[in-house]
């Protein structure tokens, strides 16, 4: 049996196919970027053996980059345990290991130009109010009373936020994009949000934090990533994902393509859930044989071939 035939095959591996008959790409690019905050368990598992296997197949390359945008949950712990976890799947990252806030630089000069185009604004509405003025799936949004400031009052209070003039909660920047979109994801969402907390990577330096669909993106991009591999459930963000890129001055628009995740009946896959069984002392810790963590299946005896098979059966 050659190579090829041995491939194991699925739409995105035929999307890939497409591509690089078409000279839309001469190689393959892809990255697994998990949040740290928490241990991986065995649904993070068919994300990593897809990305990294991918890049694999194509002797292309796969980053390891670490989702780092909320100070207020992620730990070194995780960061550690994380890269642990993958390397015990089999896998390695292509060169040095990346973080989000590498890139909180260009991401806050990416955000000034959004203003400055007049497709950003500060808006001083409380959560709540947010929540509210979004509307539901039914009924459309209704715009901020704060949406039409000027672009020189958006630079300011912008700046205001980044030099800790707010308190938590009392200011955001939000995309300019449509209220009454069917997408609730496209109702102007929240692109920076204020957290007075230290970063275990950029330390003090930062009291705004960018929001994952703004970070993910343009990390996306920066990083020359060609194939950009989601969970269903950020099918919609896939419009803002292509809305911020759209509209920057980058030079690079990957696409992001959706996978379904692996869910297991009768087993707890959330890591909300799963770090309330650690902090509540229900388990041991993360590695607790009884956990669906990477760690705990590990400690339970299950091999790294073990999983990387299962992975690859159910597709």
């Amino acid at each position: 049996m050659s190579e090829a035939e041995a491939r194991p095959t699925n739409f995105i591996r035929q999307i890939i196919d497409e591509d690089l008959a078409s000279g839309k790409h001469t190689t393959v690019h892809t990255r697994f970027p998990p949040e740290p905050n928490g241990y991986l368990h065995i649904g993070h598992a068919k994300s990593i053996c897809l990305n990294f296997g991918i890049a694999q197949d194509y002797q292309g390359q796969c980053n390891l980059r670490f989702d780092d945008t909320n100070p207020v949950k992620e730990d070194i712990e995780y960061v550690d345990s994380i890269k642990n976890d993958v390397e015990w799947l089999g896998f390695h990252w292509s060169g040095d290991i990346r973080y989000s806030s590498d890139y909180f630089d260009q991401l806050h000069a990416y955000a000034v130009e959004l203003i400055n185009k007049g497709l950003a604004y500060v808006d001083e509405l409380t959560p709540e109010q947010i929540r509210e003025y979004r509307g539901t799936l039914t009924a459309p949004g209704k715009n901020s009373p704060f949406r039409d400031r000027s672009v020189e009052e958006n630079l300011a209070l912008f700046e205001k936020m980044r030099t800790g003039g707010f308190e938590e909660g009392k200011a955001c920047l939000r995309a300019k994009i449509d209220m009454a979109s069917p997408f609730i994801v496209m109702r102007d969402p929240v692109l920076y949000r204020i957290k007075f907390a230290e970063h275990h990577q950029t330390g003090n330096k930062w009291c705004i934090y960018p929001m994952y669909d703004f970070t993910h993106c343009i990390s996306d991009a920066l990083e020359g990533i060609t194939h950009s591999l989601c969970t269903l459930e950020f099918q919609d963000n896939r419009r803002l994902y292509d809305w911020v890129l759209d509209n920057i001055t980058i030079p690079v628009h990957p696409r992001q393509y959706e996978f379904s995740r692996l869910n297991l009946e009768y087993t707890v896959m959330s890591k909300r859930k799963l770090n309330l069984l650690v902090t509540d002392k229900h388990v041991e810790g993360w590695d607790d044989p009884r956990m669906p963590t990477i760690s705990g299946l590990r400690r339970r005896g299950y091999t790294a071939a073990s999983i990387r098979e299962f992975c690859k059966r159910i597709g």
